[in-house]
């Protein structure tokens, strides 16, 4: 039940093909960012515990995995062992309630943690930081409540999000100051939203309600993604069964045909079952990549049997495809990506989970699954000369 931190970066990793669209830089954007940035936190809360704040990744100039200290010094992870032991104590103490406070962000592609009144019980194993697993009732962060944020900041700018692709918590936003002046945020929910996310998740039944954890209180802490529900138990492995025996049977007789990057129309793959396998040509009729037919598992949590390398002819694909199945218009439409919202979750089961994070969003953005960037539905900010990055943490009503 253990994942480490090189692992689960889903969201940021994608930064030479956002949301498919290969994104070119101009010569001159490495003398534009320098090797730190500042990192405004925002205290919102109105919560009098202790907010902690932890800036963890790996370092672009050398690949090592660590921690940046509040000045944005990189300190490398010591060996780790099998179990995992602690990680040295990375945290940094957070602004007190209606203040801000100023850290720096490294070259970083990795996480801004945060917690309230406890610090996170982070450890090392033989190939990493281990992250926090609420999937793992044993896990020692079970019942402190946190969150994080991912993002990347390299030579061609900074990319930073929220995201509920593991679970929906704690509420931030993430912004990053343009040289303009400017400020770009994104991660805002409505009002009422985090509460109305919860008692909706919790009517919802089917299994969906068990998503939810609390503290031994009864306050609630977060709701896990549907692909730990899962793997616990608390969702059936058989959940979109229906749903993709219904996809597959369609495109054993119509072709599903993918156009996976905005700026490259011209760029189409044909995809047509044939058994359990969905084969996808190019424009010369060969055969390019083949998918044999998903379970709920590989639909809710992009991976497996919908598998995405960092390539472009599969990954781009994939990630087409659960967009399609996690939103549920692959039988609606034959041309994906259908990158309108008002063709998603349309389905009477469908990625329940991910539609409720959407619908308490003020813009309507979120990471509701890994590959929530199809179409620019994601919440994601980004500026390739950042003078500045932020984050606000929230209230929890």
């Amino acid at each position: 039940m253990l994942r480490t931190l090189k692992s689960r970066l889903a969201a940021t990793t994608v930064v030479a093909a956002v949301a498919g669209t290969l994104l070119t830089v101009g010569p001159s954007a490495e003398a534009a960012v320098p090797d730190t940035i500042p990192f405004k936190i925002t205290n919102n809360s109105a919560r009098g515990e202790t907010l902690y704040i932890y800036n963890l990744g790996t370092q672009l100039s050398s690949g090592r995995q660590g921690w940046g200290d509040a000045n944005g010094t990189f300190h490398a992870w010591p060996g780790g062992a099998e179990p995992p032991v602690p990680a040295p104590d990375a945290a940094i103490v957070g602004p007190a309630p209606g203040q801000s406070a100023t850290i720096r962000l490294p070259k970083f592609s990795g996480r801004v943690y945060f917690s309230y009144g406890k610090k996170i019980d982070f450890r090392l194993a033989t190939g990493g930081l281990v992250q926090p697993a609420m999937q793992n009732p044993t896990d020692p962060n079970i019942n402190t409540l946190f969150n994080w944020s991912e993002y990347t900041l390299n030579n061609d700018g900074l990319w930073i999000n929220s995201t509920q692709v593991d679970m929906f918590s704690a509420p931030y936003t993430v912004g990053v100051k343009r040289a303009n002046g400017t400020t770009l945020t994104a991660g805002a929910l409505k009002p009422g939203g985090y509460q109305n996310f919860f008692n909706s998740l919790q009517a919802q039944g089917g299994g969906w309600e068990k998503l939810i954890q609390r503290a031994p209180n009864g306050t609630i802490l977060r709701a896990i993604a549907p692909l730990y529900g899962v793997e616990t138990g608390k969702l059936s492995p058989s959940l979109l069964d229906d749903y993709i025996n219904r996809v597959w049977q369609k495109y054993r007789t119509t072709t599903l045909t993918v156009t996976p990057f905005a700026d490259n129309p011209s760029v189409k793959y044909y995809g047509r079952v044939s058994g359990d396998v969905m084969n996808f040509t190019n424009s010369s009729g060969a055969v390019v990549t083949s998918f044999v037919k998903p379970d709920s598992a590989s639909v809710f949590g992009c991976f497996n049997k919908l598998d995405a390398p960092n390539d472009l002819v599969r990954g781009p694909i994939s990630r087409t495809l659960c967009s399609g199945f996690n939103r549920t218009n692959l039988l609606t439409n034959t041309n994906q990506p259908d990158v309108s919202a008002a063709s998603f979750y349309k389905e009477p089961v469908t990625n329940i989970y991910s539609k409720k994070v959407h619908e308490q969003m003020v813009d309507g953005k979120a990471y509701g699954f890994a590959f929530d960037d199809v179409g620019h539905h994601e919440s994601l900010v980004h500026d390739g000369s950042p003078v500045e990055a932020s984050m606000t943490v929230q209230p929890l009503n």
